[in-house]
């Protein structure tokens, strides 16, 4: 008789079925799993044997085939500890047979037959609950599980005996109940950034549309910490936004103790991050920082400190918002719409902008060239805006606190949100809700120029040597001006101001 378990494999955020199946047949004692398990996968032998000893069961002096089919899919991770022990327990009779029909099973198993967390919890129980069928898990992750739906049963267990018991009746587990998480400390203001009024003003606008910043600046400017407040004027995810953000982190493993968080994300990767680390990839093609960063801020400091391969691999996800990871094998593709924040020195020694400062390395246009040129044409020409961050006077420092923080930012912002994704609902834009998600026709009828704008943006093309995609970010810039103006047409003053947001990146792709 072969005893069947339902259980998961992952590419990239989808949970697909798999179907574990436990024969104990007349033979040679063995235990051998089958199905293209990896390493993780093989060694659950020993940890099954160990867990099943420790809960007062012992492997029957039989021959113990289990075989993961398809057989045809890769097997990763140590989720299959479980499903292999429970189908083993009902296999034996320690449970009764039909006792795991209609449940999807995953949970690693410690050799004291405890139950630990595993990665993609969130992803299972919601492929789980799309095939009608109920959620076996660890009790550190029901809390995680119980988001996929509130009519879905799950059982929540911190060990082996736990299971045994509540099929049988002699212990009752209740439901998990979902959890946020809470987050302690002061949160970051706009107003403790003095002076800097312009670039508040463009991180007040990327935040509006959506768009990609980058700030070039000396050492010591603010430039880290507008990036570090730009989460505080950020709305907070919507509820299918707050399950795509989980599902990447439950993959990835980054949810603690169950709990998810409607903060948008904001990734901060060291410059010595590689390809992988930024796009993902590596043996199990996990999610990289883009992917981790969807809804959310991805920060990248000291940009041309990163490899230029890094770098020039963002441009892909920038347009499309996902990265395709290909494999020998297996191909995934991760959502990756997130938004770009870059912050840079003029040159390696940073004091390229100072009055009368003469660089060492020669004249001060060489040494600026040489290190923005490290910075391909392309991937400047991806983002929307990029602005000058000057050195902070005395002056400024000694000042009081501005006045307007950022719960006023954030509420313009927020509204400005709200009119771009009425707009795109009523145009029937699944996948627009803000502007720098508009393309080809819808962006032409919702950012048309009046009569005065359209003739400023024609001689400034032409002036600028604006490429096509260049064309329409300033379109999108403009629209997104004109949404927090409250206005209804874009205008010659939201055009000149996008416009204006492009005029150091002319000099960078001369540089590139």
């Amino acid at each position: 008789m072969v005893q069947r378990v339902s259980t998961v494999a992952f590419e990239g955020i989808e949970a697909r079925a798999v179907d574990v199946q436990v024969q104990v047949a007349p033979g040679i004692p063995a235990f051998t799993i089958v199905g293209l398990p990896d390493k993780a996968v093989s060694e659950a032998r020993e940890r099954v044997r160990a867990a099943l000893i420790a809960s007062g069961l012992a492997l029957p002096a039989r021959r113990i085939t289990v075989n993961l089919a398809p057989a045809d899919l890769p097997k990763e991770g140590s989720h299959y500890d479980l499903p292999i022990a429970l189908g083993l327990m009902a296999a034996i009779g320690a449970i009764p047979h039909d006792a795991l029909a209609g449940y999807t099973v995953l949970g690693e198993l410690g050799l004291d037959g405890s139950l630990a967390a595993v990665a993609g919890v969130l992803p299972a129980a919601i492929g789980a609950n799309a095939r009608n069928e109920a959620l076996i898990c660890p009790a550190s992750c029901g809390a995680e599980a119980a988001w996929a739906s509130p009519e879905m049963e799950i059982v929540a267990a911190s060990s082996l005996i736990q299971l045994a018991n509540h099929f049988k009746g002699t212990q009752v587990l209740s439901r998990p109940v979902p959890k946020m998480r809470e987050f302690d400390g002061v949160a970051l203001d706009l107003k403790d950034i003095k002076g800097q009024e312009s670039a508040k003003r463009a991180l007040e606008v990327a935040a509006a549309g959506g768009h990609n910043l980058m700030m070039v600046g000396p050492p010591g400017s603010g430039k880290s910490m507008l990036a570090s407040r730009l989460p505080s004027i950020l709305p907070p995810l919507s509820p299918a936004e707050l399950l795509e953000v989980s599902m990447i982190a439950s993959i990835a493993g980054d949810i603690e103790e169950g709990a998810l968080t409607n903060r948008r994300p904001f990734r901060s990767p060291h410059h010595s991050a590689s390809m992988a680390a930024l796009v993902g990839g590596g043996l199990r093609a996990r999610p990289g920082e883009v992917s981790l960063a969807h809804h959310g801020v991805l920060f990248l400091d000291e940009f041309p400190e990163f490899q230029p391969q890094a770098l020039d691999s963002l441009r892909q996800p920038l347009e499309s918002g996902e990265i395709a990871i290909a494999r020998v094998n297996h191909r995934v593709t991760y959502p990756a719409r997130f938004m770009l924040i870059a912050a840079m020195n003029p040159c390696r020694c940073g004091k390229a902008y100072d009055p009368g400062y003469a660089c060492k390395r020669g004249p001060a246009g060489r040494c600026v060239a040489d290190y923005q040129g490290r910075l391909s044409g392309p991937l400047i020409d991806r983002i929307d805006l990029q602005i000058e961050v000057p050195a902070v006077t005395a002056a400024d420092l000694i000042l009081p606190p501005p006045a307007e923080g950022s719960r006023e930012v954030a509420a313009r912002v927020a509204r400005a949100r709200e009119v771009q994704a009425a707009r795109y609902a009523a145009l029937g834009l699944a996948g627009a809700r803000l502007n720098s998600q508009a393309q080809g026709p819808a962006l032409e009828e919702v950012a048309q120029p009046d009569a005065p704008g359209l003739s400023l943006l024609r001689d400034a093309a032409d002036a600028m040597r604006l490429s096509a995609r260049g064309y329409h970010r300033v379109l999108r810039v403009a629209r997104t001006l004109a949404d927090l103006d409250g206005a209804e047409k874009v205008g010659r003053v939201h055009l000149a101001e996008a416009l204006s947001y492009r005029a150091l990146g002319d000099d960078m792709r001369r540089a590139a």
